[in-house]
């Protein structure tokens, strides 16, 4: 009992400093990048001057398409730019021609999901078509509720380096909202999830 209450008020301590000290500049801005293809993501891969080898493929949720002459392909995690070369070379052994240009173009985008729960009107799992910032997802959420606690809000990302972990990056939406602070206004990733205690 004496563990738990000393916790509690280094939380609350903590939590009262009113100041966050982060470095949101090392989290990514999707928006800045090469779309990075997901499952259940539409994508039309066209052959020039070969029709038969040009399809439409949803990424499976193994995130794989089939494709004419080369078969299965992992395409989830990777960027078009990176599946078009990859396409390319495979299709060498079968296609002499060097004519024979390939594109791949994403036609739906499917795979940006993310999460906003806790103290919010409308919680629940997000699919969007553009990428979404947190002010944002907890509009889409219907606002905080009279009982969130918008100072100590927290985006659960998952760990980059390959470990399996997550991080937890600290939000105020109260900074966010009077726009002070608009580097605090990250733009959520897929899978990401935006809690608000």
């Amino acid at each position: 009992m004496q563990t738990l209450t000393i916790a509690l008020l280094t939380v609350l301590t903590l939590g009262g400093c009113g100041s966050i000290h982060y470095d949101y500049s090392k989290e990514p801005d999707p928006r800045k990048q090469e779309f990075v293809v997901g499952v259940s993501d539409g994508l039309r891969i066209t052959v020039w001057k070969n029709p038969e080898l040009s399809t439409d493929a949803t990424v499976r949720p193994d995130g794989t398409i089939t494709l004419p002459l080369i078969g299965d392909l992992h395409a989830a995690g990777q960027t078009p730019s990176a599946l078009t070369r990859e396409i390319t070379k495979r299709l060498a052994t079968y296609v002499k021609d060097d004519a024979s240009a390939v594109t791949v173009a994403v036609t739906s985008v499917n795979s940006y999901r993310f999460t906003v729960s806790g103290n919010v009107e409308h919680g629940g799992v997000f699919s969007e078509k553009y990428f979404v910032t947190a002010a944002e997802a907890i509009a889409l959420a219907g606002g905080l509720n009279k009982f969130a606690d918008g100072k100590h809000m927290v985006i659960v990302r998952s760990d980059s380096s390959g470990g399996g972990g997550a991080r937890r990056i600290p939000l105020d939406y109260d900074r966010i909202a009077s726009g002070t602070h608009p580097d605090e206004d990250l733009v959520l990733l897929a899978g990401d999830t935006l809690f608000v205690p």
